[in-house]
């Protein structure tokens, strides 16, 4: 067998080489100027991310007046009244779990998130467990999901990678969350919200909205990143303020009280002061 091999391994450069020969010049000079492939990883050997694309820049925050940072107050002050205890939308036993969500809940409702990330975490329910379950395991507890496919591959990498690299335990700082497949800004601001350090004030479709309509953010062609720079700013932990706690309260609020189209203003308990041109 092992003489076999030896054979093989003989072989193949001159069948290379006889097959770079056959080429026309233009490809056998593009051939030969492109980067040899990188070797298969040896078994058991650490996973390593891929590069992904640059991070865009953090914009500076607005520069909020005291006026705007007492109507930020009362506006946390009405929000922890309406909702003393928000609860988190996506269903999560542990940091990792709570990952998994968010990586699965793009273009999905939370309540189908749910249902399908229940079955999942039966029978896999941390790190180790999805990464052995491996993509064509997990794929189809999440079917029902949209971009189910892309999903599972970057759910059971990502489980992959923070077994390797990580112990087996989500980590806690926002360059290595972002490392992982499948996990921009967002998903690694919520991680960090809810299950770290606090650092990070998460921002979707909801908070985008209200953070303008409330005239704490200008988005623009920031977008959510400016967004969620201005709205640091304008609830800044140091006057007492749970990003964490915070960023549930305005998604309820954007859910139950104030809508993209027919809302009114003028009954609404945060716009009808709040909100600018009311």
């Amino acid at each position: 067998m092992l003489g076999a091999h030896r054979a093989l391994a003989a072989a193949l450069p001159l069948a290379a080489s006889r097959a770079a020969a056959s080429m026309p010049p233009r490809k056998r000079k593009a051939a030969a100027a492109a980067p040899a492939a990188a070797p298969p990883p040896a078994p058991g050997a650490a996973a390593t991310p891929s590069p992904k694309k640059r991070a865009k820049p953090v914009p500076p925050p607005r520069a909020h007046s005291e006026a705007t940072l007492a109507k930020a107050d009362r506006i946390a002050e009405v929000l922890a009244g309406l909702f003393p205890d928000p609860p988190c939308p996506l269903d999560h036993a542990s940091p990792l779990q709570l990952l998994v969500a968010v990586m699965l809940s793009a273009q999905t409702t939370d309540i189908k998130v749910n249902e399908c990330a229940r079955t999942l975490f039966k029978v896999a329910p941390d790190a180790a467990s999805l990464a052995a379950l491996g993509a064509e395991g997990i794929l189809p507890h999440i079917k029902a999901l949209g971009l189910a496919p892309t999903k599972s591959k970057n759910v059971a990498a990502t489980a992959r990678f923070i077994v390797d690299l990580h112990g087996g335990a989500v980590p806690g700082d926002r360059a290595s969350l972002e490392a992982l497949p499948g996990v921009g800004r967002k998903t690694a601001s919520v991680v960090l919200s809810m299950a770290g350090d606090g650092s990070a004030f998460p921002v979707d479709t909801h908070i985008h909205r209200l953070a303008a309509r409330w005239g704490l953010s200008g988005g623009g062609s920031g977008g959510v990143e400016q967004t969620e720079a201005d709205l640091c700013a304008a609830f800044p932990r140091a006057r007492g303020h749970d990003w964490g706690v915070l960023h549930l309260r305005i998604i309820h609020m954007g859910r139950s009280h104030c809508p993209a189209k027919g809302h009114d203003a003028a009954a609404c308990p945060v716009c009808s002061w709040a909100a600018e041109g009311v």
